[in-house]
């Protein structure tokens, strides 16, 4: 059997609306849905924590400070600030 917890959570009413809106829509409890978008958010923020793990190997930030301050001081190209 699975444990669960109990947590007391408070919504800005449009979110909670919107919530029971969508959760009616797919025909489950509004606690069931909140379930479910946190377990998709916890999975997605988990798979892309372990994508930039693996993308960085060994590498570490020791030298970004220093790559970053041999930059060229220019200003932005107009492309750049869309």
């Amino acid at each position: 059997m699975k444990r669960k917890a109990t947590y007391s959570l408070k919504l800005p009413l449009s979110i909670k609306k919107a919530a029971q809106r969508l959760a009616q829509e797919d025909g489950v409890s509004l606690n069931q849905w909140i379930a479910s978008a946190v377990a998709e958010k916890v999975g997605v923020v988990e798979t892309a924590a372990e994508f930039f793990k693996k993308r960085a190997g060994k590498r570490t930030g020791d030298g970004l400070m220093e790559f970053l301050r041999s930059a060229p001081n220019v200003a932005p190209e107009p492309d750049d600030m869309r």
